[in-house]
């Protein structure tokens, strides 16, 4: 059987059984005879998301548009296969990423550099090219229509500088990518439980508050998080999302990582600094908090390291 939730005005919620089930969501937009696909999840994705389409009863033909929020490779790593699968289909993307899809060799070095080969192989499998021909950039304002169904893009640098997010009208939702963090079953209606996604390499704390703030200016009742699923009422959320971000800053002033011994002490204080705020109040234990979150947080760390290192540390 699939594994994807039905939410609202056609909007579907596909696991992309990244890592673990629950870790990392990517949507399917329907609209009478044609469908959007935001985020694609990995190569690894694709047999759910092929048994969700049976289910849902659509044909690939239907698929108009595959949208990466941005190119890192939990969101975008399946767009090449996908584009093979679904051939009357045009992929949906930011400007500053577009080279990446088109001849993905350099994303994929600079993944392995991060993961290790073995281990990105296993995660991702192969990233196929996408050809020029069927790539639409858009850029801030764009919009595209399912039917009458009106999709904006809007560029929101902050986690990475090629990320935009995607506005429904119909629902007045926005699908956020990792833009307005993340948060998982067990910890996302706790107060503190909305984290910042500072991966590497381009996490930027001085223009991501910006960002939520467009975001929020739309006056959206839900936001479609890729890690993981929907939240409403995404307006009283934001403020404490902006308060990670300025602790993650204090954080990094604080341990200046300099190099890889810094590194390894950032993620443990990051560790010490979001779990027991999370588990307190909350029916995990902070051992349960640490397991679900102990994946974003060795990437948050590393790329907080990079932040620092290229930023305040002078280096470029």
């Amino acid at each position: 059987m699939a594994k994807y939730r039905v939410l609202n005005n056609g909007v579907h919620c596909i696991d992309a059984l990244y890592i673990r089930p629950e870790l990392a969501a990517f949507y399917l937009v329907r609209e009478a005879d044609e469908v959007a696909i935001i985020d694609t999840g990995t190569t690894r994705s694709i047999p759910n998301l092929l048994e969700t389409l049976t289910e849902l009863g659509i044909e690939h033909g239907q698929i108009k548009y595959v949208i990466p929020t941005h190119v890192h490779l939990d969101h975008a790593g399946g767009a090449g296969q996908m584009m093979e699968l679904f051939d009357q289909a045009s992929l949906v993307i930011h400007a500053r990423g577009a080279r990446h899809m088109i001849d993905p060799r350099k994303l994929v070095e600079a993944s392995i550099a991060i993961y290790g080969e073995a281990p990105f192989r296993e995660l991702y499998g192969e990233i196929k090219a996408v050809p020029e021909n069927r790539v639409i950039i858009a850029n801030d304002g764009d919009s595209h229509h399912l039917g009458k169904r009106e999709l904006v893009f809007i560029d929101t640098p902050g986690h990475a500088r090629h990320h935009f997010c995607v506005y429904d009208q119909l629902s007045n939702g926005i699908f956020t990518g990792d833009t307005f963090g993340v948060t998982y079953p067990g910890i996302s209606q706790h107060p503190r439980g909305l984290i910042p996604s500072s991966t590497p390499v381009q996490f930027d704390p001085q223009v991501l508050p910006d960002s939520l703030d467009r975001l929020i200016s739309l006056e959206p009742d839900y936001v479609y998080l890729a890690h993981f699923a929907e939240l409403s009422n995404p307006r009283k959320r934001v403020a404490d999302v902006k308060r990670w971000i300025d602790e993650y800053v204090s954080l990094c002033e604080e341990v200046r990582p300099a190099d890889a011994a810094g590194d390894q002490v950032l993620e443990q204080r990051l560790t010490d600094l979001i779990v027991p705020q999370i588990a307190d109040g909350n029916d995990l234990s902070g051992e349960q908090v640490r397991k679900i979150l102990q994946h974003d947080i060795r990437l948050n760390a590393q790329g907080l390291a990079i932040w620092w290192r290229t930023t305040q540390n002078g280096q470029t």
